[in-house]
């Protein structure tokens, strides 16, 4: 780097989403003609609902292209409100809502709010990979708690209360998780819910995942604590990555903090995408019940491909798109690293994959396959890996 360029420390420090340094790599190969199949990237591969788009049209048509309150549309949030109600019987106010344009931004302004330099938070490990670059942005001190898939990769309350020893700010929740796609039970999240509580520490839940669970129940944070923080937004149950829309639940005592944060950083959430949503809200649930039993549809295709491969998957994943799974000898033969297998996969055979690194060293030696793609393509991925396997 040039002595005249000047970096700085926080931004020299944070760590590159492996995912997306994988799939620009496929970017490069579809370029010189190559068809790569992409199981790496978590993004839903159908369309946004007719409703939803033809919400945002009439939007467009009525004019509704200029700021709205810092906080969301009212509707939108009274809307969020009913959600809440009808999914997990628990009240809440719309003025205990943010909208943000996507959910990454939730979490900038939440844990801007919350955290303090050196503030330890508790996050399991596996877990999704930006998190960490979130908390130390934040200046606070991610602590990774081991989980492990012969435990579903559950948390364990006695290893959060052990590694809580020393104090912690905050203890993130992700229910279904990314990468792992199992879901905490209620009986766990009820008791970190309480140790958090008896602690003096915020509890955090990313449920973005929330609607796509296959034969189980997602339960949200809130059915257990009426101090939890709530990360959820619309790019994945419904199908709208590229419209940027989530929102924060939080006690109301932080939404004034958070709002001022959101009236300098972002002034407000796109207007368009915010009326989509209420439609995404209100008139979709036809077109998230056929996706949902599409995705269930593929989960229970891969599962029994991928173990064939000699792949391992200890449980049945019933949340999300996503099977995290255990690739440590195929890592030891082809690769040496999760890294290196999933760049070597790419190269030889085309299929995009997630290496297991991304999201901390207890998911090194595995990888994340997302099923967000069609019947065809993870057939012909599956026997693209065939091929790879056979190849020692």
């Amino acid at each position: 780097m040039s002595e005249n360029v000047c970096v700085s420390k926080r931004a020299s420090e944070i760590t590159p989403f492996l995912v997306m340094d994988i799939l620009e790599a496929a970017h490069k190969l579809e370029a010189k003609g190559h068809r790569v199949i992409h199981l790496e990237i978590g993004e839903p591969d159908f369309d946004t609902p007719e409703c939803i788009k033809e919400a945002a049209k009439k939007a467009l048509a009525d004019g509704e292209t200029h700021y709205t309150h810092s906080l969301g549309l009212l509707p939108l949030r009274e809307a969020l409100c009913e959600d809440v109600s009808a999914r997990y019987g628990v009240s809440v106010h719309p003025d205990q809502i943010i909208i943000t344009q996507g959910t990454s931004p939730a979490m900038l302004l939440l844990f801007s709010t919350i955290l303090e330099a050196g503030d330890p938070v508790i996050l399991s490990d596996p877990a999704y990979a930006c998190y960490d670059n979130f908390i130390r942005f934040a200046g606070a001190c991610p602590v990774r708690v081991p989980v492990t898939e012969d435990d579903k990769f559950q948390y364990r309350p006695e290893a959060i209360e052990q590694a809580m020893a020393d104090g912690a700010r905050a203890i993130l929740l992700n229910s279904p998780a990314n990468p792992t796609g199992t879901l905490l039970s209620a009986e766990r999240m009820d008791k970190i819910a309480r140790l958090a509580d008896a602690r003096g520490a915020h509890v955090i839940s990313d449920e973005i995942y929330h609607g796509l669970v296959y034969g189980e129940q997602e339960h949200s944070a809130l059915e257990f604590s009426p101090r939890a923080f709530v990360l959820n937004g619309f790019s994945k149950l419904y199908a709208m990555t590229g419209w940027r829309l989530g929102y924060l639940i939080a006690p109301r005592e932080f939404i004034r903090p958070m709002q001022k944060l959101c009236q300098n950083f972002f002034i407000s959430a796109n207007s368009v995408a915010q009326h989509a949503g209420i439609a995404a809200l209100k008139e979709s649930a036809p077109d998230v019940a056929r996706m949902k039993a599409i995705y269930d549809e593929r989960r229970t295709f891969l599962l029994p491909r991928l173990r064939a491969l000699g792949l391992g998957v200890a449980n049945d994943p019933t949340g999300a798109f996503y099977i995290l799974a255990n690739a440590r000898g195929w890592a030891e033969k082809f690769g040496g690293s999760s890294l290196k297998l999933a760049y070597d996969i790419l190269e030889k055979v085309h299929v995009g994959v997630t290496p297991g690194i991304d999201f901390g060293q207890g998911a090194e030696g595995f990888l994340r396959f997302s099923y967000a793609n069609s019947l065809e393509n993870l057939d012909e991925a599956m026997h693209r890996l065939e091929k790879y396997a056979a190849q020692a």
